[in-house]
């Protein structure tokens, strides 16, 4: 019989105070409304590739005592924020722009004047808090967020996906010395199958000027009205039950398997910019593919317990299934530690298939998530020569320092390439987009476990050949700058290239790709000769600005570049974009609170994701529960249930000990709760 490692329990390390996501308490004062947040509303409008929407929050103070409320929510990682305003009653306040810590002040000042004020920042790319001070009781507050977002196809279909929660995430940055960017991972949660009492529902209107051949929705349950053969309004079922617990997903395909692609133009009062849509080549298989390795990075944390990690499972078992007799793998698994199956990697023989398969079945998610020991652990093994390496992460993707992780790939591109899986209802979706681009591949997302046959499918058929590479762009007769990316990676999907830049003079002369693949060198052109400048393509700007703070910000660097953070800075305030470094601030110059120490500080619950346990909040600090991959065999088998009586007893002592450290561990871990709950 296998036995699994039980970790030790360090007491010191639980008084390690680290930034820990936690339960909320029932209960407390009862004169404080403990969930001002009512409703989120969303009503999307998507036009040809353009996604414009607008966010509702409302907030409701329902007790007796005046409030000060935060909310952690999400949003797409290509979303460029650009508006912003605050309805009290008949009195609406249009936010303003503002360097990040100057909006604090603002806010800060406005706070303890008693006055209603409310303030917008951005702590990930995909992840932002709302801040309101001094709700009344009685009062109902609307805040309206803006955003524009562009919407790329991957092998003929678009995917329009809206976040409605952020997962709880694994930190080790100490409380006491966490800077403010970080603090926003102490959140409260509610307990897995809790729905959150905020309602949520959307609304997507869509109309692409080309007949739709399909039109769904994976993750909710909905109604579609139809207009025509090329428009058509989606709204939930109202009996959708807790909706704001995932991610609303909306798929589309054009007739044919269109691609719309081509250029458009904006012309501004001082600046012009434009966006080239630049279908690729249908994918070529290439006539000889050289030696691979797949190093597969899976995470078996406590946030992964549950369908996550059977989704994991799946998705494993098909990728190693399907591997050729002449590729080698190797399995590593992480969570509070990692460790690995083998110490170099294995030819893909059966037998060796069916070890990792065996591994991967009898795990039971548990523990932190520790990403960046995992990645350097594969990334250190022993690479022969003349051998193209793929690491897959497969992860969930609940972790707080994405950076680190970012530049880890960054600076050994030359060792592999990197291949994300993101799995759960809610996933991370900045670290799966940022681990893919740090590594120069590409994203996979499974929400359920259905489709994780189909994914594995995909990705096996996308990494068999390039469809492109080789890649520039070359402008004749037309004066483009300040264009992004600066540099294209070879494209290994049916995905369409995006180009945004400015441009200066006539809209003239020709845009023209370039590239080789399977067949020989590959060219195509875009003349601008009939291409007029349009003023609903007024979001490019947007677009543009926020496609040049990703390149700086987003997955580029772990320690501030000074240079990096003054352009953003300035970026942001010049497009009026919500960034790293500026944010929204809006303030009701009205006195509405006798003073600041009469209102009290509210963290709004949220719920977990689907799918995700209570797992993923609390427990002993780095407590992980797992195989050790080096010692297990193949032939290692679940017990029968006629175990024998001795077998029993060791397993009934060794769980004994164990129940009495999570036990400990988990009276200290409420103790700290209840007491930062109090705070």
């Amino acid at each position: 019989m296998f036995v699994p490692e039980l970790p030790a329990f360090n007491e010191e390390s639980q008084d390690d105070k680290t930034l820990s996501p936690y339960f909320s308490i029932d209960g407390g004062d009862p004169a404080v409304d403990r969930f001002p947040l009512g409703k989120t509303h969303v009503e999307a409008s998507i036009s040809g590739v353009i996604a414009h929407v607008i966010v509702t929050q409302t907030y409701a103070n329902k007790g007796t005592r005046p409030i000060n409320a935060k909310y952690v929510f999400p949003a797409s990682t290509r979303a460029a924020v650009h508006g912003m305003k605050m309805t009290i009653g008949e009195h609406v306040i249009q936010a303003k722009i503002r360097e990040k810590e100057q909006a604090k002040k603002e806010f800060q000042k406005a706070k303890e004047e008693g006055k209603s004020a409310s303030l917008l920042q951005q702590e990930r790319p995909n992840v932002f808090t709302m801040e309101i001070s001094n709700i009344m009781p009685g009062d109902v507050i609307d805040i309206e967020l803006r955003y524009s977002e562009l919407l790329v196809p991957t092998d003929g279909t678009y995917d329009f996906v809206y976040p409605t929660v952020v997962g709880p995430r694994f930190s080790e940055t100490r409380a006491d010395t966490a800077t403010d960017n970080d603090k926003w991972v102490q959140n409260p949660y509610l307990h897995e199958g809790k729905d959150s009492p905020a309602d949520f529902d959307i609304t997507v209107k869509i109309s692409t000027g080309i007949p739709l051949e399909e039109l769904t929705c994976s993750s909710h349950e909905t109604n579609t009205v139809w207009d025509g053969k090329e428009a058509a309004t989606v709204t939930l079922v109202p009996s959708s039950k807790a909706a704001g617990n995932r991610d609303f997903i909306l798929k589309y395909r054009l007739m044919g398997k269109q691609i719309q692609s081509g250029l458009m133009l904006f012309k501004g009062e001082s600046e012009n910019f434009f966006l080239l849509l630049a279908q690729p080549p249908e994918k070529v298989r290439a006539e000889s593919i050289p030696p691979r390795e797949y190093i597969f990075v899976v995470d078996v944390s406590g946030s992964m317990n549950g369908f996550p990690l059977d989704v994991s499972k799946g998705l494993l078992k098909e990728l190693v299934s399907n591997l050729k007799s002449t590729d080698r793998f190797n399995v590593i698994l992480f969570a509070g530690t990692s460790d690995i199956m083998a110490e170099s990697s294995l030819p893909a023989t059966q037998e060796n298939i069916q070890r990792a398969i065996s591994l991967i079945e009898i795990q039971r998610g548990s523990g932190g998530t520790r990403l960046y020991p995992a990645i350097e652990k594969a990334l250190s093994l022993p690479h022969p020569e003349y051998v193209s390496r793929s690491i897959v992460v497969a992860t969930d993707g609940f972790i707080g320092s994405e950076k680190e992780v970012f530049s880890l790939i960054k600076e050994n591109l030359h060792n592999a390439n990197v291949f994300a899986f993101g799995i759960g209802s809610s996933v991370n979706r900045y670290l799966i987009e940022g681990l893919a681009k740090a590594g120069q591949g590409e994203p996979f997302i499974v929400t359920k476990e259905a489709e994780a046959g189909a994914v594995a499918k995909n990705f096996l058929t996308y990494i068999g050949s390039p469809v492109l590479t080789n890649i520039s762009i070359e402008y004749d007769g037309f004066e483009a700058y300040a264009v992004e990316p600066q540099s294209l990676p070879d494209l290994m999907a049916q995905r369409t290239l995006q180009i945004f830049g400015k441009w200066r003079g006539n809209a003239s002369g020709t845009i023209t790709l370039k590239g080789a693949h399977g067949e020989g060198e590959y060219k195509k052109s875009f003349p601008l000769a009939e291409i007029l400048p349009r003023p609903e393509h007024r979001p490019l700007r947007y677009l543009w600005a926020r496609a040049r703070v990703a390149a700086l910000s987003d997955f580029n660097f772990a320690v501030e570049d000074k240079e990096a953070v003054r352009e953003v800075t300035t970026l942001g305030l010049t497009y009026e974009l919500l960034t790293e470094y500026t944010s929204f601030v809006a303030v009701h110059e009205t006195l509405r609170a006798a003073a600041s120490s009469s209102s009290t500080n509210v963290k709004q619950p949220l719920p977990l994701s689907q799918g995700v346990s209570d797992f993923a909040v609390g427990g002993p600090s780095g407590s992980s529960y797992y195989c050790n991959l080096s010692t297990t065999k193949a032939s290692i088998k679940v017990p029968e249930p006629e175990i024998t009586t001795l077998m029993l007893l060791l397993a009934l002592s060794i769980l004994g000990v164990w129940s009495l450290r999570l036990r400990k561990g988990r009276m200290m871990s409420e103790e700290r709760r209840m007491m930062s709950e109090e705070r």
